[in-house]
């Protein structure tokens, strides 16, 4: 009698297997501009940016430029790029920096970016936080900065953020596709 009820007891198991694991919520796809971040500290105290990193996905040379990716894409405030994907890309500073004449406070702000010269990027730092990724108020900017450009044979695949010493202070570069823009910030 104990065999019996073990055979049953194990048939039963095998049997309401599938229906178990057909219940379990399917698990959830990779995102397509998954969340990164890129940090660096100065004495202790954190410059951050926190952004979602778009892809490539086999796009090279449609990206950029006024018939782009980011220009259809983003087309209520080209050529005022966000910077990223999702919400707007944040720059958390907990010290002040200084670009050329042009300070900036420690605190917490969105980054812009003007790609409407290929040639001449601009970084805009803007007051205006937690806003959706298109939700731009050109009035709310704090400062304009032109950046260095880069162009590169080699793609980077994933956009990304970089922070790092640079001559006394702290130099921020973007790379994505095959153009890199970069400002040096002074530490004040």
């Amino acid at each position: 009698m104990k065999t019996i009820k073990l055979f049953a007891a194990i048939a039963c198991g095998l049997l309401a297997a599938p229906f178990l694991t057909a219940q379990q919520p399917a698990a959830k796809p990779a995102p397509k501009s998954p969340p990164a971040q890129a940090t660096f500290s100065v004495d202790g105290k954190a410059i951050t940016i926190d952004y979602s990193s778009p892809r490539v996905r086999g796009r090279e040379g449609k990206i950029f430029g006024k018939d782009g990716l980011i220009a259809t894409g983003d087309a209520s405030t080209y050529p005022v790029w966000r910077a990223g994907a999702n919400g707007a890309t944040t720059f958390t500073t907990a010290i002040e920096l200084k670009a050329g004449d042009t300070t900036i406070p420690a605190g917490k702000y969105t980054l812009w970016v003007d790609i409407g010269d290929a040639d001449h990027w601009v970084l805009i730092i803007n007051k205006q936080t937690g806003q959706w990724g298109r939700t731009y108020d050109k009035a709310q900017d704090l400062a304009r900065i032109p950046m260095k450009m880069e162009k590169s044979k080699k793609l980077t695949e994933n956009l990304t953020y970089t922070l790092e010493k640079e001559r006394g202070g702290v130099e921020l570069s973007l790379q994505w596709e095959f153009v890199e823009g970069s400002v040096q910030f002074a530490v004040k």
